[in-house]
This record gives structure tokens, sequence and C-alpha cells, in this order.
């Protein structure tokens, strides 16, 4: 069935693109946005981590790396240089998800390497935690070209590879790090700003969001928000292990 698509110049629909970005990076202000584009979102971002797949299981993340790495379910299987499964702990109790691999990410395999990566190691040593201790993941395994976001039916062919890690690690708390990660996760429209500072919950396992720390290196005004969300992180953890 064919549709009708409205026709934008590039110049506007950047414009507009850049409009949305802002405003759900911060969650400040409002915007009017007609009802039926809101739903035609929320169906995307369901579509994204509940798609249909065959249903198969792995004993460790290993093998479930060795099942899947040579993926070339979207065509970002042909642009990868390396495919970015995931590093860590495989029993790690904190689980931390970004959106996609960026340039240093694709050419060395490894999530969160570049100077992203950088802050996240400084994040995690000022909350008493080391890269080794936790786990991290993306929602994508392959960088976009360009490091542009994740498209929809990219994050539909690969969160189920996303599920099966979480499934295997079985972490007592999940950290999303940006608005991708949150809104896919969480299936909702709602602005970051106004996702971080309290905990959800995914599939039963505490879930809290925070900035990504590519957007703190942007907006260095995001510190208190990012270090108020990582010390509500460490006191919930504590809190855990004291009951167990």
């Amino acid at each position: 069935m064919k549709t009708g698509k409205a026709k934008i110049d590039p110049k506007t629909s950047s414009l507009l693109i850049k409009a949305v970005k802002a405003q759900m990076e911060t969650g400040a202000g409002e915007m009017v946005i007609n009802r039926s584009n809101i739903l035609k979102k929320r169906r995307t971002l369901r579509k994204a981590v509940t798609a249909p797949t065959e249903i198969v299981h792995f004993k460790t993340l290993e093998e479930h790396f060795q099942a899947i790495k040579d993926c070339q379910k979207c065509p970002l299987g042909k642009t990868r240089t390396k495919f970015v499964y995931g590093v860590g702990n495989p029993n790690a109790d904190i689980l931390f998800i970004g959106e996609a691999p960026g340039r240093d990410e694709d050419l060395q395999g490894e999530p969160f390497v570049g100077r992203a990566g950088q802050l996240l190691d400084k994040i995690l040593a000022a909350i008493k935690f080391d890269r080794k201790e936790i786990y991290i993941a993306n929602i994508l395994k392959c960088r976009p070209p360009n490091n542009r976001d994740p498209q929809p039916d990219e994050m539909a062919m690969c969160t189920p590879y996303l599920l099966e890690q979480i499934r295997l690690i079985k972490p007592k708390i999940i950290c999303a790090l940006g608005r991708i990660a949150a809104q896919a996760l969480l299936q909702t429209t709602t602005p970051i700003g106004k996702l971080r500072g309290q905990w959800h919950q995914y599939q039963g396992i505490p879930f809290i969001v925070t900035y990504h720390p590519a957007a703190l290196l942007r907006f260095p005004s995001y510190k208190k928000d990012v270090w108020d969300d990582v010390r509500m992180l460490r006191a919930k953890y504590d809190e855990m292990i004291k009951q167990d």
C-alpha cells in the first residue's frame, strides 16, 4: 500500500531535527506535535524492542557472540569495521547500555573506548566502580554511518541481541546512557530530562537513566545531573548488597 509523504526541503528538515534533538536532550520547554505523530513514534519504539524474531537462547555470552558476530540482518553489517558486542564482567551486577558504537569503537570492537568512554571510566571511578566489574553494551552492535542516530528498523533487528545479553548477565541494575537507549527500552517518548533522576523498572530490574557521556562532553552543564544519577545508582546498589 502506498502512502503519501510531505515534502520538506533539506534545510528545514535539518533545523527540525536539531530542534527536536535539543528539546529531547534537555527535557526543557514544550513542543506542539500532532497526536498522530506521537502515536506513530510510540509504535516505532515498541516495534524496536518487541520485533518478532526466532527465539534462540545461549549458555554463555561468548557462545552468543560467536553466533551473531557475522550478522548481516541490516545494511550496517556491510559498512562496519568490527562487530561491537559488549565488554566487562559476564556476571556483572550492573549493566550500562548506550546507543551505538562510534568511530573508535568500530575500529577496536569494544564499546565506549573513545572520549566518551574515557569520561565514563572517570564517572565509574568516582562511584568506586571499575570497568572490569560492570558490563557495557549498546542497543546497536554496528556503527551507523557518520555516527547518526540508530534507525527504528536497525534497532528492531539488533535489540533481540541485547535482550539475550540481559538474560545471560542477569544484572541487578541497568543504567541507560542517553536518550535513545532509555526511550527504546522503556518504550516511551518522554524526554530524557524527565526520565533521569528517578527509578524505573525494566523486566523487573531496577532501571535508571542518565545523560550519555558524549552529551556531557558537549554540554558540561549536565555534570551535576549525571553526578546525582550515578550517586543514586551507587546508593541503590549498596542497599541491595546489604540485603543480600
